[in-house]
């Protein structure tokens, strides 16, 4: 069974973070200086850990920008891949971000061009030209309105 929660204690912090470290930093080669960032730690920023039966599987983190919400550093790990984690921490993202911050005049995401479909599915649409973060192709997403 998936659950998605918000974190409140640092050892689900210190779990996303390790999740992060094995896809983004290990996996993808991201560089960690360009993983971790300013916005880690700062209290509007909100942090997500996915739990498959009890076990870490995968995190994501969403903040208010100038822009409006930008959901970041969705991360499954491998093993848990195609089962539905990834959808499961969209969705519980998005419920909290409509409680929190319903006002913000959009919410977006940078998508690597593989998870594209994913978050197609749970209501982004593609914006702009394809560009590049982290020597990772990208598309920059917007959920629809309504959704």
């Amino acid at each position: 069974m998936t659950t998605v929660t918000k974190i409140t204690d640092l050892r689900d912090l210190d779990a996303a973070f390790t999740i992060r470290e094995q896809v983004f930093v290990e996996e993808q080669k991201v560089p960690a200086d360009l993983e971790y960032d300013q916005h880690d730690r700062q209290a509007t920023t909100r942090h997500y850990l996915a739990l498959v039966d009890g076990q870490p599987a995968g995190a994501a983190r969403w903040r208010p920008t100038d822009h409006g919400v930008k959901l970041e550093r969705f991360a499954v790990l491998p093993s848990f891949r195609n089962q539905g984690v990834g959808e499961a921490l969209v969705h519980q993202v998005l419920a909290d971000v409509q409680a929190e911050a319903a006002d913000a005049p959009q919410v977006y995401m940078h998508a690597q061009l593989r998870a594209i479909p994913l978050y197609e599915r749970t209501g982004f649409q593609k914006v702009g030209e394809m560009f590049e973060e982290a020597d990772i192709q990208h598309y920059k997403m917007v959920l629809a309105p309504g959704k």
